[in-house]
């Protein structure tokens, strides 16, 4: 009996240690009478109203805790208002911080203040949206009418059309090339409709609308002095933000490592770009992107929600990850559709690659701008290469919902994304050893042949710049540079962008260091308009072997639609190759040169210690001029980079 007594108190005495301080909280709320202890015990004595204490008083009791309960209660049921006001504090604070740069220094500040407007418009215009969005639908059902509205379409469609030929016609007198590069997007454009699965059923709304937008935003990113100076602020910004990774990458792998070594200057950035895109997708900045990119297209293109919000995902994320953001519905999907996701796979390149490609030393603003501008014109020409006919079950957004990813929290976001990346990095350190050492057996091959018939220095690239070279003119390259491009294009369509990208930055290199333009018979560095519509025409997973990277990463999704997607891989392939294409062409047609006027006499009478591509351009200048204007001392600079036949 006693052993079970003290078995009994040694049960309730750990109960309390056992879940905290809160379940002694509540033994005092379920006592017969108030003020009631744990551990003592009732005594007859003065009538029955007195307590003997058999344990020490505990410090609190039921009313004690009533203080604790009331707030908790209020706090629960004023959670809304506590949130208002820790936003309005921050949002108080945010303003005060702006306002104080703003006044400080506005230049310096006007990035901040830019972001700051465009954040407030959408805010506003989600709020507007929300409070008077159905009523205008309500309205709009109730005033419209069908053939007012096919003749309006009709009458802004002639519209544009008259608009482009005046503007061509007009802007093209200065520099004829452009019109080149029109030509070769009418002649990818005719070769892709003729190789449409269906021909009758291409919808031209969505064609025009896809190439249209295509160009508003080549036009307002190339042409205009704003968007052309924000993107190369943007390509700048994130120059600066890649340069971080050294932190890390250096303490790893050492100052020296980093310096000589191309795997650790490259593959380091794509994990850290990648980790920052992890944390972006975690607090969901990515997918608010991508729905407002998603919503402006589908609205103007007439396209379904999945097809449309996995192109948009694509300017971000690669051609395996895009698929994801709409895995629930791919099994539902059609042809058409899951064409669409294919071709914008292949059209577009991932955000951690290019930040790779940056630190090759390739222009930002043009590599962003391509990532961009192609995601349109993905959707039009794969709507025009495999138009729609049969029923979709996605016309509208309703019950289409962005992932937010498994991540528990900022953390294991950072984290996960570091972890993915490695295989990524690895996987492109393995393409890149595989495919050079390939690229270089096939070369030896090749010459080995080709010495049999007296056909000397014959390659891979030699045959790609035959074969490619009016791919190439039709972009809108010079002539003299169509070899060099061919090559570039060939190593991307039969190897990958990556190592078709890292050629032309030698090209771009060489040029900026003042190299001569030919040696020999070989041209060591193409125009800048070459370099900015190559750099245009690589952006794009379009190779042979990205065709097992995209069955296998779909196919893992949804194995029961494996056959239909190898039928289509390959249409999706060749369209995906003509949207970098067309783009090239329409950065061709919108390309003007940039940049002051070198004074070339000013520069070559200083005192020159290194070449310069504007050194190259002045010194062939004055070897070309037959006017006195070039003093002995500006010719004795040039000679002493520059070999002529004036220097002798």
């Amino acid at each position: 009996m006693e052993n079970d007594t003290a078995g009994q108190r040694g049960s309730i005495s750990l109960t309390p240690m056992a879940n905290g301080l809160e379940n002694m909280g509540a033994e005092f709320l379920e006592s017969p009478e108030e003020g009631q202890l744990p551990g003592s015990e009732w005594s007859p004595a003065e009538g029955g109203r007195s307590w003997r204490e058999v344990v020490p008083k505990p410090f609190f009791g039921r009313r004690s805790l009533q203080p604790v309960l009331r707030a908790r209660s209020f706090c629960r049921e004023h959670t809304q208002l506590f949130r208002w006001i820790c936003i309005g504090l921050l949002c108080t604070a945010y303003a005060a911080f702006l306002l104080t740069a703003c006044l400080l220094d506005f230049q310096r500040a006007l990035a901040l203040f830019a972001l700051t407007c465009v954040v407030l418009v959408f805010l506003v215009y989600s709020q507007l949206k929300r409070l008077l969005g159905p009523r205008l639908r309500r309205c709009i059902k109730l005033h419209g009418h069908s053939r007012l509205n096919l003749w309006f379409k009709r009458s802004l469609a002639l519209a544009a059309f008259l608009v482009l030929v005046l503007w061509l016609s007009l802007d093209t007198s200065q520099r004829p090339e452009q019109l080149i590069s029109f030509a070769g997007i009418c002649v990818f454009i005719t070769v892709l409709f003729a190789c449409s699965k269906h021909h009758c059923a291409v919808s031209w709304r969505a064609v025009s609308w896809g190439l249209g937008m295509q160009f508003a935003l080549g036009l307002f990113v190339i042409r205009t002095e704003p968007g052309f100076n924000a993107f190369q602020w943007l390509g700048d910004q994130i120059q600066i933000f890649l340069s971080y990774t050294e932190a890390g990458s250096s303490f790893v792998f050492g100052e020296t490592l980093i310096k000589d070594v191309f795997a650790f200057q490259v593959l380091p950035i794509i994990i850290f770009f990648s980790c920052i895109m992890s944390v972006l997708y975690y607090v969901g900045l990515m997918q608010w992107v991508i729905l407002k990119i998603a919503w402006l297209m589908q609205v103007t293109m007439g396209t379904t929600a999945t097809e449309t919000l996995s192109v948009a995902g694509n300017i971000f994320v690669s051609q395996t990850e895009a698929p994801l953001l709409i895995r629930p519905y791919l099994a539902d999907m059609t042809l058409s559709e899951i064409h669409v996701v294919m071709t914008g796979g292949y059209a577009t390149i991932a955000g951690s690659l290019l930040g790779a490609y940056i630190s090759f030393g390739i222009d930002a603003a043009s590599l962003i701008a391509a990532s961009v501008m192609a995601a349109p014109c993905a959707l039009a020409l794969s709507k025009l290469v495999y138009p729609e006919v049969e029923e979709s079950k996605f016309s509208n957004e309703e019950g289409v919902k962005l992932t937010y990813g498994d991540a528990q929290n900022l953390l294991d976001a950072a984290s996960s994304g570091a972890t993915l990346s490695v295989k990524v990095a690895t996987n492109i350190a393995a393409n890149l050893i595989a495919f050079l050492a390939v690229l270089a057996f096939i070369n030896a091959a090749l010459s080995w042949l080709g010495d049999m018939v007296d056909i000397q220095g014959l390659s891979f690239q030699l045959i790609c710049s035959y074969i490619l070279r009016p791919v190439a003119f039709l972009m809108g390259v010079a002539w003299e540079d169509c070899p060099v491009v061919a090559e570039l294009l060939g190593m991307k369509l039969f190897l990958n962008e990556f190592v078709a990208y890292e050629e032309l930055s030698k090209y771009k290199q060489r040029r900026l260091a003042g190299a001569e333009e030919w040696v020999g018979t070989s041209k060591q560095w193409i125009s800048v308009r070459a370099e900015i519509l190559t750099t245009f025409a690589l952006c794009g997973f379009a190779n042979f072997s990205s065709i097992g990277i995209m069955l296998g990463g779909l196919t893992s999704m949804v194995p029961q639609r494996k056959s239909d997607f190898s039928k289509i891989v390959l249409r999706a392939l060749f369209t995906g190759a003509c949207v970098s294409l067309v783009n090239a062409c329409m950065a061709g047609i919108l390309y003007v040169p940039r940049g002051p006027e070198v004074d070339c006499l000013s520069l070559l009478n200083t005192t020159l210690s290194s070449s310069s591509f504007e050194v190259y351009q002045c010194c062939f200048e004055a070897f070309q001029s037959t006017s006195p204007e070039f003093s002995p001392e500006a010719l004795d600079n040039c000679c002493q980079f520059y070999n002529h036949t004036i220097c002798a």
